[in-house]
């Protein structure tokens, strides 16, 4: 039986599409919840059900906006360093109407509601949901604090509701999203520094790279995300193409200590025995240097497993630009177009001296000879991506700063406390 995933809800003063940073945040999280399958609510003063992730549910409660006009009036005595008369049937009403919607959720991500005076009546609510032990799990998402701020500290004072803004809760989890602001938030809570995780932001490729569909549910396919070294080999399945020595070289590559990947985006001729017998004796290979998992043919990785998989000049660009090398190991190319589609795509080129190579590349690709020692072309590679700060940066990001790996390593575990 399939475990029962915990029902969350994303509470802030506003949502998409509304624009912000926070909203921002927001609206990431949403689609990673609902991409790992996690039913997940925002509940929210502001948005729109049309600007979030489809599966998601959206709950407006009017109150809850900063912007409300009771709650301006209440904001701006506040300000002034005076608790308003009504204060208190606000947040009982702000009560009321979280409460039920607080009850259907396992747990509960407040973004900046504990730590910002934009809405004091909603602070004070969510902790006497606390109190009252309505809240089953929360987490404070601590993006900005307002009594350290310069521009904002003039407008909270000594008692309450704003202490609030500075009071630890045993019970919450707090998240910052930098190591300084853990730091800050810790000197301010007067908690232990360790109490407090931090989570930084992340990015999504398929939106940052213009990826296609089709090309972003391949790489998920071929798991690139876990590999430290993507290499790819943009050619067809021949014996020209040298694909025995690549997997040689891969087989190297893996035994410095790197994960690498090697996607080899054309197919083999199926109208051609000659041609579909080279691709068996590959595969084969490939199970005799136990590489199965690091070589990624494309023809056999399609949606349909058992079914050939051919892709488009899209796709193959979607490829180039999650690529890190573009390995050409060719006995011979009439041309050599990969070389250029490279190049345009801003990664290195690591090749025979095929035509293009020798002649468009100059001296600004490496160049190697058909007969090198495996091992030897595998040090190479390995040098020109290792003394690349621009390599060593974007496979830090792809394994760890993603919204599906800050999800899947961060987050997730959160929602099970």
């Amino acid at each position: 039986m399939p475990v029962k995933r915990p029902a969350t809800a994303i509470l802030h003063y506003s949502a998409p599409p509304i624009v912000g940073g926070v909203e921002a945040v927001i609206a990431a999280h949403v689609n990673a919840f609902e991409n790992e399958g996690y039913p997940v609510t925002v509940v929210a003063g502001r948005g729109d059900q049309e600007s979030l992730s489809p599966g998601a549910d959206l709950v407006l409660i009017p109150e809850m906006d900063s912007q409300h006009r009771e709650i301006l009036q209440v904001s701006s005595v506040l300000e002034k360093g005076r608790l308003p008369t009504g204060f208190e049937d606000m947040v009982a009403q702000l009560v009321a109407s979280l409460r039920p919607v607080i009850k259907r959720h396992d747990t509960i991500i407040l973004h900046n509601i504990f730590t910002k005076h934009f809405n004091l009546p909603l602070t004070a609510a969510l902790y006497w949901l606390l109190d009252e032990g309505a809240i089953k799990n929360c987490i404070a998402w601590c993006h900005d604090f307002t009594w350290t701020s310069p521009h904002s500290h003039s407008k909270v004072f000594p008692g309450y509701p704003w202490d609030l803004l500075q009071t630890y809760r045993s019970e919450v989890t707090y998240v910052t999203v930098s190591l300084r602001r853990q730091g800050t938030l810790a000197k301010l809570l007067s908690c232990d520094l360790e109490r407090i995780q931090v989570i930084y932001n992340g990015v999504d490729p398929q939106s940052l790279l213009g990826l296609s569909a089709e090309g972003w549910d391949l790489a998920n396919r071929l798991e690139i995300s876990k590999s430290d070294l993507i290499l790819l080999m943009p050619v067809r399945i021949t014996q020209a193409k040298n694909i025995e020595f690549a997997l040689r070289v891969l087989v190297a590559i893996r035994n410095r200590g790197c994960r690498p990947k090697l996607i080899l985006t054309g197919p083999p001729d199926p109208h051609d025995i000659e041609s579909m017998d080279y691709f068996h004796a590959l595969q084969g290979l490939c199970q005799e240097l136990d590489i199965r998992s690091e070589m990624g043919f494309v023809f056999e990785s399609g949606p349909e497993p058992d079914q050939p998989y051919y892709i488009n000049a899209r796709v193959v660009g979607d490829l180039f630009r999650l690529s890190d090398v573009m390995f050409m190991p060719s006995y011979r190319e009439g041309f050599g177009m990969p070389v250029l589609e490279a190049g345009l795509a801003g990664i290195p080129v690591v090749s025979t001296n095929v035509p293009a190579a020798e002649e468009i590349g100059e001296q600004d690709i490496t160049l190697f000879n058909s007969d090198d020692d495996p091992d030897k072309v595998a040090e190479l590679v390995l040098k020109i991506a290792e003394n690349s700060p621009v390599y060593r940066l974007k496979r830090r990001v792809r394994q760890k700063y993603t919204w599906g790996a800050i999800f899947q390593d961060q987050i997730e575990p959160l929602l099970y406390k």
